[in-house]
């Protein structure tokens, strides 16, 4: 123990206690206010609806409340229970070679974080999904999705650790500014590539059939300037009764995606006001924002690595032996950021609903608002989303806009 454990121990201490905190805030809230549908829902929403939404936001938040527990108690074995320091001995035995034994490190660490993950998974989708009538995915369809992930992330996150741990070896002191520009060449080669050959591993995507609505959607893009690779419907439905569109990749490769739950369910006036809305998040360079933020702070996290993984009492106040593996200096370092980077998730979390209310006024600019509205009603409606979260709660961590907030400031446009 030394002083930096210390610290890393209040930090671990009082961000999980107000992770807690919150939980039961949230939890006592929707309880409080699950009688009564707020007045400006109680048109469209009926009462059966409004306490199916509660009871599932309670039941999502109380999983939520569990999986912080053993995130907690996970990140304890892993650096005071000596998990670390057994997983880097293991490596140690099998490779002599620096950059494979810190790949076989980093590779436990996923594995076992994975692991411990599994059942908060599995009780996620055939528990609370099932029991709130959304989940549609098989057991079958589940484990084939696990086995594509962890292949594609093989693929993808092999050649990636290693050549990020061989710039850390060589590279000298300056090598995170290398590992800064492989990670955003990586994160722009997945924009690129995501849409055409990652997502079609786990879904069906076809064309939009011709007809009005795709006649509206077209209309829309030309009054907004938007150019993409075509218009797809995706079978959501396989896995989930949820509604949802996107958008996703850039250049050439940029697709707009409807979830077929959702055009099962809303009008096409409707439809049109959603996409107007992601659109908007385009148009107003949301997107790009959003990944010059993420460079700038891994750039931040990446310095903030370098000076760390040279000092001795970061790895003993950790409980390890100071190690000249990059990987361990890696895998320690972003497992514990996150006990000390909680505090700004009110920031991440404002800024992401300040966009939201942007992209809804630009949407109103090209479809009437009220589109909009009657759009979000039905899938708050359809998708049990509570209409009452704690406010504090939601501002920590919601990055939409609460439901009675979102309509008030629709209405005004």
């Amino acid at each position: 123990m030394n002083n930096f454990s210390i610290i890393f121990l209040c930090a671990l201490s009082l961000s999980t206690a107000t992770k807690v905190w919150l939980a039961f805030r949230h939890i006592s809230f929707i309880k409080q206010n699950s009688g009564n549908v707020p007045p400006a829902f109680s048109g469209d929403i009926s009462l059966e609806s409004h306490q199916k939404a509660a009871n599932y936001s309670i039941a999502k938040t109380k999983l939520s409340f569990v999986s912080v527990v053993i995130d907690a108690l996970l990140l304890l074995a892993f650096t005071f229970g000596g998990l670390f320091q057994v997983m880097d001995n293991i490596a140690m035995s099998i490779f002599d070679n620096e950059i494979y034994r810190g790949v076989l490190f980093l590779i436990l660490l996923v594995a076992i974080s994975s692991f411990v993950d599994l059942p908060i998974s599995l009780y996620r989708t055939f528990g609370i999904e099932v029991k709130f009538g959304f989940n549609k995915t098989t057991f079958k369809t589940w484990s084939l999705d696990l086995i594509k992930n962890i292949l594609v992330g093989l693929i993808l996150g092999l050649p990636l650790i290693w050549l990020v741990l061989t710039l850390m070896g060589f590279m000298g002191n300056h090598w995170w500014i290398y590992v800064w520009v492989v990670m955003v060449l990586f994160v722009g080669l997945i924009q690129f590539i995501g849409p055409t050959y990652i997502a079609p591993l786990f879904n069906k995507f076809t064309p939009l059939e011709d007809g009005s609505l795709k006649s509206r959607v077209e209309s829309l893009l030309l009054k907004c300037g938007f150019e993409s690779d075509g218009l797809f419907v995706m079978d959501g439905s396989k896995r989930s009764s949820h509604g949802n569109a996107y958008f996703t990749g850039f250049g050439k490769n940029k697709r707009i995606v409807f979830f077929d739950t959702l055009l099962e369910r809303l009008k096409i006036s409707e439809i049109e006001a959603v996409l107007a809305h992601e659109l908007g998040h385009f148009h107003l360079k949301h997107v790009v924002k959003r990944l010059l933020m993420l460079g700038a702070i891994s750039a931040l996290f990446l310095l903030t690595l370098a000076i760390l993984k040279n000092q001795e009492w970061f790895y003993l106040g950790l409980n390890m032996e100071v190690s000249n593996n990059n990987g361990v200096a890696l895998g320690l370092f972003f497992l514990i950021a996150p006990v000390f980077t909680f505090i700004l998730q009110p920031l991440f979390s404002r800024t992401s609903r300040k966009h939201e209310f942007q992209a809804d006024a630009y949407a109103s600019k090209f479809t009437p608002s009220k589109d909009l509205i009657s759009a979000l009603v039905k899938l708050y409606d359809d998708n049990a989303s509570t209409l009452t979260p704690d406010p504090i709660y939601s501002a920590w961590y919601d990055s939409h806009p609460t439901a009675t907030t979102r309509i008030q400031k629709l209405q005004s446009l």
